[in-house]
């Protein structure tokens, strides 16, 4: 009886916070399937598998690769102190394993790159053949279609992940024999082909899938939540790179349709101030969450991703300065064409009194150099006291520290589903939709900037956002010419709000912006924040930091420390390591928005005698 409550206690314990694959994948010949798929109860606990390898959070210990802040570094909003992350330029030995078989799983692409692999594809092939050829006659035709719908959800969110990395994929619909080697190895299917089957798997889910099985566990809300975002992506990704406005269009409405299911629920809102939904120890019945994930101390699921928030550990990634110039002044327009008094006055002090208020509730009021490239701190993902202690020279709290982390995660916030939302809505218009209306405006991007301010903020003299007005749009000089005011605008709402979550390298592979990533044509993105060196950091004017140190005045000159100038060290901080990023963009042989396949895994489908063509834009780098 013990062991029974033990193994209980073991997958409760991955439900809430595991963040390995502690229960590994499902073996077809485990003695074990032939007397699990005997009740709803066991179901459930194999569609536990996918929560933390689908719903990230903060990471579980030292674990945080694709957890928010130390798992999203490679985009236009970070600067490395040193080499910046590369994109690839050369087509790896191997990337994962042919075989559907291998566990290594496919995920959000970074610069690393994902990997070729789909045995999160057979796990959920294999949910749906033992729930359709098992349990007909178990469970009810509520429970067997809720079920169903959960295995294609996940099946669906896989293969919109290997479509947008690779392309074309193979596509399985099927659970497949380890000694078929003809679909072991089948050619890529066209990605049309795959991503119709996605959707299908979607909109199947977000019909069948209950609006409630309980706290924590997938509904229909959940479904319509992601769906949302993972058809804006397609929907974008199909007009920006692929310029296919007619599929382009299906898509955008699908995510404007699940959308609309979380906005008309009445179940959600935006009601809480921008940091308490990150610094959060209990994000239970929050309504501006969807889906968090809990950390809990008593049985072990901490992290560490608060720790890099907490103003004693340093960093050498920070913020760069195009990111900082991105975030508009409250009166809703950038720094450029605002009307709000010293809105070119780049210290952290005026921009914390005339940005939009997520700066502050972002940034560590004060520039330092434990943000070692940018001298501006993050402090998004901590609560409001965790940081004051080591700023106070006092000892930091163990709970702020090392992997001792509990701060809960707002997975799949409401904030977001309004930003998929309107943007849906605003790229809709431009190939046939409805024109979106100042109403639309106000329930969305007027929603989120008339967020609660915190007792902090006001405080430092934090306001709210001026509305969006939609027959006034703001005119940015850096506006892209292919992009309208509106879209632009949605954009940078989706920059400030989502910075240094998931979203940002994705965004610009759909909209075919990698462009923005490119140092020699934005010196922004190796430039950090302004600082006042003989006033707010004498103590960095040493002789130490001679020929580290610069700083770019407004009128663009660099000023290099040399020893004997710190009084002209006023402007924005530049760390002279700090190096370019290799060129990608119109080079032959390399295609930055797809990722190639492994020379080994073309070999292996060759030495099988199939045939694995790499990826479109790759050449064959021999």
């Amino acid at each position: 009886m013990k062991t029974k409550y033990l193994i209980l206690l073991s997958i409760i314990t991955f439900i809430v916070g595991g963040c390995s694959d502690i229960l590994d994948r499902p073996s077809k010949t485990d003695a074990n399937d032939d007397t699990f798929w005997v009740s709803e109860t066991k179901v459930r606990l194999f569609a536990h598998e996918f929560y933390a390898k689908t719903f990230t959070g903060y990471g579980v210990g030292y674990n945080s690769q694709y957890a928010a802040l130390l798992g999203y570094e490679f985009n236009d909003d970070m600067l490395n102190q040193g080499n910046q992350a590369e994109f690839e330029r050369t087509i790896p030995s191997s990337k994962g394993s042919t075989s559907i078989d291998e566990k290594a799983p496919a995920w959000q692409s970074t610069y690393s790159g994902p990997t070729w692999n789909f045995a999160w594809v057979r796990k959920a092939n294999l949910m749906i053949n033992r729930i359709e050829e098992r349990m007909k006659s178990i469970l009810s035709e509520e429970a067997y279609n809720h079920w169903l719908g959960v295995a294609r959800f996940f099946r669906g969110i896989e293969y919109a992940n290997l479509a947008r990395v690779f392309g074309d994929v193979p596509y399985y619909s099927h659970v497949v024999a380890d000694n078929d080697f003809d679909e072991l190895y089948k050619s890529r299917t066209p990605r049309n082909e795959v991503m119709d089957h996605v959707y299908d798997d979607l909109t199947f889910a977000m019909t069948n899938v209950r609006l409630n099985d309980g706290d924590q566990s997938v509904n229909r809300y959940i479904v319509a939540g992601f769906i949302s975002r993972y058809a804006l992506i397609e929907g974008t990704t199909l007009k920006y790179y692929y310029k296919d406005n007619n599929r382009a269009k299906k898509f955008l409405e699908l995510s404007i349709e699940a959308a609309n299911i979380v906005r008309n629920s009445g179940k959600f809102d935006i009601v809480t101030d921008f940091r308490s939904l990150f610094g959060s120890e209990d994000l239970k019945g929050n309504r501006d969450c969807i889906l968090y994930r809990h950390y809990d101390v008593a049985h072990q699921i901490t992290h560490c991703v608060a720790t890099y928030c907490n103003m004693a550990e340093s960093r050498s990634v920070g913020p760069t300065l195009d990111l900082i110039k991105a975030f508009i002044c409250n009166d809703g327009k950038d720094y450029t064409t605002s009307t709000v008094e010293n809105s070119d006055d780049f210290s952290i002090a005026n921009l914390i009194k005339t940005r939009d208020s997520r700066f502050e509730a972002s940034f560590w009021d004060k520039p330092t150099p434990l943000s070692k490239s940018s001298h501006l701190y993050i402090v998004k993902f901590i609560d409001r006291e965790g940081p004051e202690f080591a700023a106070a020279g006092e000892a930091v709290p163990t709970e702020y520290t090392s992997t001792n982390n509990k701060n809960d995660y707002p997975v799949l916030r409401f904030a977001e589903v309004l930003l998929n939302w309107i943007e849906a809505k605003a790229e809709l218009a431009t190939i046939g939709g409805t024109a979106v209306s100042q109403t639309d405006i106000d329930e969305s991007i007027n929603k989120i900037r008339n967020r609660p301010l915190a007792k902090e903020a006001i405080a430092k003299g934090v306001t709210k956002t001026a509305p969006m007005n939609i027959s006034d749009l703001p005119n940015d000089p850096n506006r892209d010419d292919d992009v309208s005011r509106l879209i632009w605008e949605i954009r940078r709402e989706r920059r400030m709000e989502l910075a240094f979550e998931f979203s940002r390298i994705v965004d610009l592979r759909r909209w075919t912006k990698l462009e923005y990533m490119d140092t020699n044509k934005n010196l922004d993105l190796l430039t950090g924040t302004w600082v006042n060196f003989p006033k707010e950091l004498p103590g960095e004017l040493s002789t130490k930091n001679i020929g580290i140190l610069s700083v770019i005045t407004k009128d663009g000159k660099q000023i290099k420390y040399n020893g004997s100038n710190g009084a002209e060290m006023i402007g924005f901080f530049r760390h002279l390591n700090s190096k370019h990023r290799l060129t990608v963009l119109d080079q032959p042989g390399i295609n930055p928005y797809l990722s190639p396949v492994g020379k080994n895994n073309i070999t292996d489908y060759k030495n099988k005698g199939y045939e694995l063509k790499q990826t479109e834009g790759w050449g064959t780098q021999d």
